[in-house]
């Protein structure tokens, strides 16, 4: 019985690191409008590795086709990948920061296809190694070689964890600053609510007296 909990257990867990490993690898279709910008975005963490094919696919002949422009930037608005006149290009690059990354895609010629789409295959972290180069350097076949991409796939999970405990702390702390300065907007508001109150009674016993109505 212990073996097969064992069995079934360890089969989960594949299930899941291959649900994860699909989900870091995905094709992504655009259709791109006469006039305008699509943009895909994804959020990453930092140091993970993205590789990105895209491929301009278009109704009409071959020698009077739209062409597109690409721009991809970090959070911070770095462009990290700029080309025009292109119907298929790549772009790779290792993050630095964390936070959305966005890729644009506009046709940018004077032929307005209506048809015109683009396919992006979009590969994160292990997803985007070349693990036939591996194989190939350190002669991994087989059960070996998936073996080391379990490893990665862990590894890599472990480190997406961290960087969510990491990010729910911050979401933490600015929770509790946010907080407190709401208490203490709070306790000012009440004593400067209380001080127009008494400046009010003073000012109208005055009034009063000096009226001779008190």
């Amino acid at each position: 019985m212990g073996g097969f909990s064992r069995t079934v257990t360890a089969v989960t867990v594949a299930v899941v690191i291959a649900v994860w490993l699909a989900e870091s690898a995905a094709a992504v279709w655009l259709e791109l409008p006469q006039k305008g910008t699509k943009c895909v975005s994804e959020e990453i963490q930092p140091n993970v590795v993205v590789l990105a094919d895209y491929l301009l696919m278009f109704e009409g002949n071959a020698y009077n086709h739209p062409t597109m422009a690409v721009k991809v930037t970090s959070p911070y608005g770095n462009t990290l990948h700029h080309n025009e006149n292109a119907t298929v290009g790549q772009f790779s690059f290792t993050t630095s920061e964390a936070g959305n990354y966005l890729a644009c895609f506009w046709i940018d010629n004077d032929i307005k296809e209506a048809g015109a789409s683009v396919n992006i295959d979009w590969k994160i972290g292990i997803a985007a190694k070349d693990w036939d180069s591996v194989a190939r350097k350190e002669k991994l076949e087989g059960v070996e070689l998936e073996l080391r991409k379990l490893e990665a796939a862990v590894e890599a999970i472990h480190q997406n964890l961290l960087y969510l405990k990491a990010r729910e702390a911050e979401m933490r702390i600015v929770s509790e600053k946010t907080n407190s300065r709401v208490a203490w907007f709070s306790i000012m508001s009440l004593g400067v609510c209380i001080a127009v109150s008494v400046l009010q009674s003073w000012h109208l016993q005055g009034y009063f007296r000096k009226k001779k109505l008190i």
